[in-house]
């Protein structure tokens, strides 16, 4: 009963702070992170004990996947390189940066320990990235290749991150014989959920329409998913995200548009829950982690904990630009396939190393003994490290990226936006074609002509828009905003014909949910 009430008060803690979030205007994750610190620290509230199997199991496969769904398969697969580059190479060279710092600068830290460090604050978290660069205008290439790592780098932090405890455990390591197993585990990984892809594409298509079930499939696959590959000692992470783009692509053809929409909102209200439970579970291990480091004082705690934060953002930095450049001096083919990045562009991909959960779960993973029964060497401190890296990066990137954008005057590119209009007028222009090519004769003028206004319309006045200069962030804004302030007028006059007894209930049902689609349509358009 009392973990009930506690999940419930939870809940309550992460919808309150979430619209003070809205208001302020910073990534919600770092308050919840802040707010479980403060909570954690008040006298007499039980401790509550963050799980790894319930993050690995319970919250991993959905958000993954959910973030996996809603990637763009041919931008992710366009900006392959970078990705790769940095969801793999800047993953396991922070690996060993932050190893070879946290073995010179901390005393008694082995080398094996201080890998399986490395191995666990490696990977940049996804859900801290896609929510840190919510509503930032930045160009749609940067929020693709920061998602995209995201998607990838967890499943590159695991593999070494076993291989590093292994070490540990068992007091040996072969290079050849972990790189071996790398490729194995990752190419086993995407193989497997590329074919569950296609089995569950298959079921949904063969099997009647219906918007319920069909929305609560999109949330048992991902868990089936994940337990098939790690039951076969596959990558779930990459099972999981390889499915996800693969089901997020064949979307339009294996749904109806009602279970879209519906499980569209679903989806964001379980991703919400989830992404908020998580946090601010992180917040309140920091009380829990900070009693069982006994035999280290609170000053050195903190000056390890600065030293490995740096180690790890400064480990990106290095990486990043070096390796943005120096592929396009060397190869011909990149300087042609690719534009050229601009500086201000690859510093903010620099600065997005925010970690999170996955990082925080591994380390509590971490075995209590190795063989001979002797504890697992500096287990405590580990912990608390990969605590501090969090909070860290959290709050020192998580708070600074916007500023630095603006400082960097980087703006969006509009190319979504741009594409969008002309993409439209093409599909009006093709539907009047087609239009009067099979209905002119089949039916009467009147009707015709009502059928054809609505696209006439349309077509008037993106013709219109294009004529003129496009349309800034600013103006974009607030020509939808005054479009949200119209459709409320709709459905204040809707109400006022019900509550006068003008209209029915299912009359005002049938408008509402027109009403409530147009709505979606401009939520979406200023996602």
């Amino acid at each position: 009963m009392q973990e009930i009430a506690t999940v419930i008060v939870l809940l309550a803690v992460v919808t309150a702070l979430a619209q003070v979030t809205d208001l302020i205007k910073i990534p919600y994750p770092i308050l919840l992170v802040i707010a479980g610190m403060g909570i954690g620290f008040i006298p007499g509230l039980p401790y509550i004990n963050l799980h790894p199997e319930i993050v690995f199991l319970v919250f991993l496969p959905p958000i993954l996947y959910e973030a996996a769904w809603s990637t763009s398969w041919p931008e992710f697969k366009a900006a392959k390189r970078p990705i790769t580059l940095l969801a793999i190479g800047c993953v396991l060279f922070t690996t060993c940066a932050v190893a070879w710092i946290a073995h010179k600068f901390i005393p008694d830290l082995g080398w094996a320990e201080a890998f399986v460090l490395g191995a666990i604050i490696s990977p940049p978290d996804a859900v801290a990235a896609a929510a840190s660069t919510k509503g930032l205008s930045v160009p749609k290439r940067v929020i693709t290749i920061l998602e995209g790592e995201s998607l990838v780098n967890d499943a590159t932090g695991l593999i070494a991150y076993r291989y590093a405890v292994a070490a540990v455990v068992t007091g040996s390591f072969h290079l050849w014989e972990a790189g071996l197993k790398f490729f194995l585990v990752a190419g086993g990984g995407i193989f497997l959920g590329l074919a569950l892809g296609r089995v569950f594409k298959w079921i949904h298509q063969i099997t009647p329409d219906n918007p319920t079930t069909d929305t609560t499939s999109t949330f048992i696959t991902p868990y089936i998913v994940y337990l098939v590959a790690e039951s076969l000692h596959l990558s779930g992470v990459l099972a999981v995200v390889t499915c996800g783009l693969y089901l997020g692509w064949n979307s339009s053809t294996m749904f109806s548009q009602q279970t879209r929409l519906q499980a569209y909102s679903a989806w964001k209200t379980a991703i919400f829950i989830l992404n908020g439970v998580v946090f601010i579970l992180i917040g309140l291990q920091l009380p829990v982690v900070y009693q069982q480091i006994e035999d280290t004082s609170i000053y050195d705690l903190i000056k390890y904990g600065m030293i490995v934060s740096a180690a790890v953002i400064v480990g990106r930095l290095i990486w990043v630009y070096p390796f943005t450049y120096l592929p396009r001096i060397l190869s011909k083919e990149i300087r042609t396939r690719e534009p050229r990045p601009s500086l201000r562009l690859v510093t903010i991909i620099a600065w997005s190393g925010m970690r999170g959960v996955v990082s925080l779960a591994a380390a509590l993973a971490l075995p209590f003994v190795i063989e001979g029964s002797e504890p697992f060497p500096n287990r405590n401190l580990i912990i608390f490290l990969t605590f501090s890296v969090i909070l860290a990066t959290l709050v020192v990137q998580g708070l600074t990226l916007r500023p630095l954008i603006k400082l960097l005057g980087i703006k969006s590119d509009g190319k979504d936006h741009e594409q969008e209009q002309v993409v439209r007028l093409k599909i009006a222009s093709s539907v009047i074609e087609h239009i009067e090519e099979n209905y002119s004769l089949a039916l009467s003028d009147e009707v015709l002509n009502q059928i054809k206004t609505k696209y006439e319309i349309r077509i008037q006045r993106m013709n219109k828009n294009v004529g003129q200069q496009r349309l800034n962030d600013e103006q974009i804004n607030q020509f939808q905003n005054i479009q949200q302030e119209l459709l409320k007028t709709e459905r204040n006059m809707v109400l006022q014909l019900r509550s006068q007894g003008a209209i029915s209930d299912e009359v005002l049902r049938k408008i509402e949910y027109e009403l409530d689609l147009e709505e979606t349509r401009l939520i979406l358009e200023k996602a």
